[in-house]
């Protein structure tokens, strides 16, 4: 067990004066469930309820009124409801969309208790022809590890305080892309890292990621409404992740004789377990802006080491230098928005990528972020900064002069130009820094005049 910086968020959601139940997101195994128990830690009773179990699942789907439901419940585990501040957690909450309607009366009724929920395909329960109780829960998303957290995991304590100081010194760049470019090859899911900090052993990790991989196939296949809806999303699994931060269409996608209304279908089923995510491309360079989603979408799988395994590319990831070489630099790519989404807990943050598409020539900007006002492209390519042509078509539109460029180089921030002329700043970052990016936009970027 390692220390999971959603803890940090858990403290300021549990120190809230009108605090709602909160409903935990996020991929199965991400440690959701290790997470909480860690959190319990600082509440005098700990009650952990799984609802895959029949017994603790018939506590809430009895008729009878929420107090006496309450009674039942620490009769079950054997405990005085006055027994100090007490945690609730309910985990695999799916499997009863009762318990989830139910929610609201904690809130109402037993405000002094401190609930949690998690579970998977909740998007489903919402469908159902329950009460969903909008208005009186919350939502926060839990991601795989990042960087900070693979630091910690690994036992790099020293590389982890120079990596959260404000100012990341440059002597140690060699050190972090190093950790960085391990951390791109294995990934952040929690029981991988757990076994590579144990036994330092890359080819020990293939029978982890199958297992995953396995698990989630069958996972999902149970909310599949038929029989050939389960063909569709093990077609999906068994496919999606070498297609990571590619483009794709829907029509035969992966080869497939499937047609675009089936996998499309199939594709918004998976997103629900937030396994994946459709990344519809933004044709705008300013605030505010909407994604287009008559264009192709971006396919991005919630862990790079996944992806790398089903590539089949960790041994060529271990040998290269630099992680910009790799697959045509898609996994560099991949992982820095990995990043971009993973230090943000919010249901409502995504991650989104630029595009100009005429007759004449098209352009692509890797990913856009929102700063003070701005839509400031993000670059994920080394080589020299005139060979930036997409970032600079973008900046030839945008209403400001900035841009970011992640690569193998040190920090530093350049004046620079271009194609058609135009000055700019380029924010060069190493790829570790990308956990970073919206501190260092602060410091860099000055406020809208």
């Amino acid at each position: 067990m390692f220390y999971r910086t959603i803890i940090n968020e858990l403290r300021k959601w549990a120190a809230k004066p009108d605090r709602r139940p909160l409903v935990l997101r996020g991929a199965r195994q991400v440690g959701k469930t290790t997470a909480v128990k860690m959190f319990a830690g600082e509440f005098d009773l700990f009650i952990y309820l799984n609802l895959e179990k029949a017994e603790e699942r018939n506590i809430f789907e009895g008729e009878y009124p929420f107090n006496e439901l309450l009674n039942r419940l620490f009769l079950y585990v054997g405990e005085e409801k006055n027994a100090g501040r007490t945690l609730i957690f309910i985990d695999e909450i799916q499997n009863s969309p009762k318990t989830m309607a139910l929610l609201r009366f904690f809130y109402e009724e037993a405000d002094d208790l401190y609930v949690i929920a998690a579970g998977s395909l909740l998007e489903n329960i919402m469908d159902e022809n329950i009460s969903f109780p909008v208005g009186r829960v919350e939502f926060m998303v839990m991601n795989p590890c990042t960087f900070k957290e693979f630091l910690g995991a690994m036992g790099e304590e020293q590389s982890l305080k120079l990596y959260g100081q404000e100012d990341t010194p440059s002597y140690a760049h060699d050190k972090l892309s190093a950790l960085f470019k391990k951390y791109a090859t294995i990934g952040g899911m929690p029981q991988v890292l757990e076994s590579y900090s144990s036994k330092q052993d890359y080819t020990a990790l293939n029978s982890i990621y199958s297992s995953l991989i396995t698990s989630y196939s069958e996972d999902v296949e149970k909310y599949a409404r038929s029989a050939s809806m389960t063909q569709y999303i093990r077609h999906i699994i068994s496919t999606a992740f070498r297609e990571a931060g590619s483009r794709i269409t829907f029509e035969k996608f992966g080869n497939s004789p499937y047609r675009s209304r089936e996998m499309k279908e199939a594709f918004t089923t998976l997103e629900k377990t937030m396994l994946l995510k459709l990344v519809y491309p933004v044709t705008s360079t300013k605030l505010p802006f909407s994604p287009d989603l008559k264009k192709k979408p971006r396919l991005h799988i919630f862990d790079t080491g996944l992806v790398n395994y089903s590539l089949g590319i960790l041994g060529e990831l271990i040998a290269e230098k630099y992680l910009d070489n790799v697959y045509r630099g898609r996994i560099a790519e991949h992982i820095v928005g990995q990043e971009l989404a993973g230090n943000s807990f919010s249901v409502m943050n995504t991650i989104e990528f630029w595009t100009r598409e005429k007759k004449e020539s098209s352009a692509e900007v890797d990913y856009v972020v929102s700063h003070k006002g701005m839509l400031i492209p993000v670059e994920v390519k080394g080589g020299a900064s005139g060979s930036l042509r997409s970032l600079h078509q973008f900046v030839d539109a945008a209403p400001h002069a900035w841009a970011v460029r992640f690569y193998s180089g040190k920090m530093a921030v350049e004046n620079s130009r271009t194609i058609a002329g135009k000055n700019y700043k380029l924010i060069n970052l190493p790829f570790y820094l990308a956990g970073k990016l919206d501190r260092i936009l602060n410091d860099n970027i000055g406020l809208v005049e």
